[in-house]
C-alpha cells in the first residue's frame, strides 16, 4: 500500500470512527431522553415519632437505637399503678351508682303505691270539699229559715203578749169574760213556746252552719294535704331520672380509666427500625413528648428530582430501575407514584403587595427540578436507609 492509499485510508477511517462516535453520541442522547436518569435521588421510608398517651415513669424499655421490631412487640411500658388505681376506683364508682338506680328503683315501686294513695286521696279530698260546701250552703239556707221562722214566732208572741196585756186588766171591770182571759193567756203561751222554739232552732242551725264551715275548712286543708303528698311522691319518682342521667358521665370515665391504662404498654404498629432514641429505663415519659423514632420498612420510596425537560417522559405508572450508592450492583424495581406539581420560585418575592422581578437577565437558564415520587416494589429492608442516595433510570 502505497503513501497515497494510506493517507486515503487513515482519512477515511477516521471519517468513520466520528461518525460512529455521533451515532453512538446520538443514541445515547436519544436513549437519555427516552429514559431519563438521575442520581439526585434519596430514600425514603414512612416514620412516626413514638409519643406515650399518658405521663409516668418508664419501668420497661424494651428496645434499642436502631433495633429491628416487628408489628404487635412491645416497645415499652409506663407504670401502671396510677391508672389501675384510677380504673378500679371508676369501676366502684359505677358499682355504686347501679346501686343506687336498684335502690331507687325498689323505693320507686313502693313509692308507686304512694302516688296512686295521694291521687285517690285529691279526688276523695275534692269530694270532701264538694260535700262539705253542699252541706255548708244547706246550712246556710236553714239558719235563714230560723232566722225567719224566729222573726214570726217572735211578731205572734209579741201580738199574743199585747192582746194578753189589754184583755187582762178589763176582766176586773167585767168588760170581757174568764173564758177570753184564759183564751188570750194560752195563745200568749203558745207564742211564748213557739218563740221558744224557733230561737231554739236558730241556734241549732247556727251551729250546724258552724260545723259545715269547720267541715269545709278541714275538707281545703285535707286537699292540699293530698296535693302535698302527690308532688312529693311523684318528685321521688323523678329521682331515678337524675340517677339514670349520671350514667353516660360513669360509663365515660370507665373507659376512659381503661383506654388510660392500655395506653401504658405501647406497642409497634407495624414492622420498623428504631432511631433516634434518647432516653433510658426509669425516665419519666410526658404526653406528646417523642421517645424515639420508628421507621415503618413494609413501603420504601425515592425521592428523584428531575429537570423539568424529561417530565414529560415520565408518568405515573412507568416502570423505574433503582440503583443504592451503597450498592452499586443490585437493582431494584420500581413504579412512578406521582410527579411534583410545583417547587418554591427562587423570584417569588413579593414587596408591597407587588412580585419582586429583577431586571437582568440571564444568558444561562438552569432547569428547575421536580420531586419525582418512585415507589420501590421490591425492597430488601436490610440494604435500604431512610435518606440514602440512589440512582434511578425510567424505563
Amino acid at each position: 500500500m502505497n503513501p497515497q492509499e494510506k493517507t486515503t485510508f487513515g482519512r477515511r477511517l477516521g471519517i468513520a470512527v466520528v461518525a460512529l462516535a455521533v451515532i453512538v453520541l446520538l443514541i445515547a442522547v436519544l436513549q437519555v431522553d427516552r429514559h431519563p436518569r438521575t442520581d439526585d435521588a434519596t430514600v425514603r421510608a414512612n416514620a412516626i415519632a413514638f409519643a406515650p398517651e399518658v405521663e409516668g415513669r418508664l419501668t420497661k424499655l424494651l428496645v434499642q437505637d436502631n433495633q429491628v421490631v416487628r408489628k404487635g412487640d412491645l416497645l415499652f411500658e409506663i407504670d401502671p399503678r396510677p391508672y389501675e388505681y384510677a380504673l378500679a376506683q371508676a369501676r366502684a364508682d359505677q358499682a355504686t351508682l347501679e346501686g343506687q338506680i336498684n335502690d331507687e328503683r325498689r323505693r320507686i315501686a313502693t313509692e308507686q303505691s304512694a302516688v296512686g294513695t295521694a291521687r285517690a286521696g285529691v279526688l276523695s279530698s275534692k269530694s270532701g270539699i264538694s260535700a262539705s260546701e253542699a252541706n255548708y250552703q244547706a246550712s246556710q239556707a236553714a239558719v235563714e229559715r230560723a232566722n225567719a221562722a224566729q222573726t214570726s214566732a217572735n211578731a205572734q208572741l209579741k201580738f199574743a203578749q199585747n192582746d194578753y196585756d189589754r184583755i187582762a186588766p178589763l176582766l176586773a171591770k167585767h168588760y170581757v169574760t174568764t173564758q177570753q182571759v184564759d183564751q188570750a193567756q194560752t195563745v200568749l203561751r203558745v207564742a211564748q213556746e213557739a218563740a221558744h222554739q224557733a230561737s231554739s232552732q236558730l241556734l241549732q242551725s247556727q251551729a250546724q252552719a258552724s260545723m259545715a264551715l269547720a267541715t269545709k275548712q278541714a275538707a281545703e286543708a285535707g286537699f292540699q294535704a293530698s296535693q302535698s303528698k302527690l308532688g312529693e311522691a311523684v318528685h321521688t319518682v323523678d329521682t331515678l331520672e337524675t340517677l339514670m342521667a349520671q350514667r353516660p358521665n360513669r360509663a365515660a370515665k370507665l373507659q376512659q380509666a381503661e383506654l388510660n391504662l392500655e395506653w401504658c404498654q405501647v406497642r409497634a404498629p407495624f414492622d420498623g427500625y428504631v432511631t433516634n432514641m434518647n432516653i433510658s429505663e426509669g425516665a419519666y415519659a410526658h404526653p406528646g413528648t417523642p421517645i424515639f423514632t420508628l421507621i415503618d420498612t413494609t413501603t420504601w420510596w425515592v425521592l428523584a428530582n428531575y429537570r423539568e425537560s424529561k417530565l414529560k417522559h415520565i408518568q405515573p405508572g412507568m416502570h423505574v430501575e433503582v440503583y443504592l450508592m451503597e450498592h452499586p450492583s443490585k437493582r431494584f424495581n420500581g413504579v412512578v407514584d406521582s410527579v411534583g406539581r410545583g417547587v418554591f420560585p427562587e423570584d417569588g418575592g413579593v414587596t408591597n403587595g407587588f412580585p419582586a422581578v429583577d431586571r437582568t437577565l440571564n444568558w444561562v437558564h438552569l432547569s428547575a427540578r421536580f420531586p419525582v415520587r418512585i415507589r420501590v416494589t421490591d425492597p430488601n429492608p436490610d440494604l435500604f436507609r431512610v435518606g440514602a442516595t440512589a440512582i434511578t433510570v425510567v424505563r
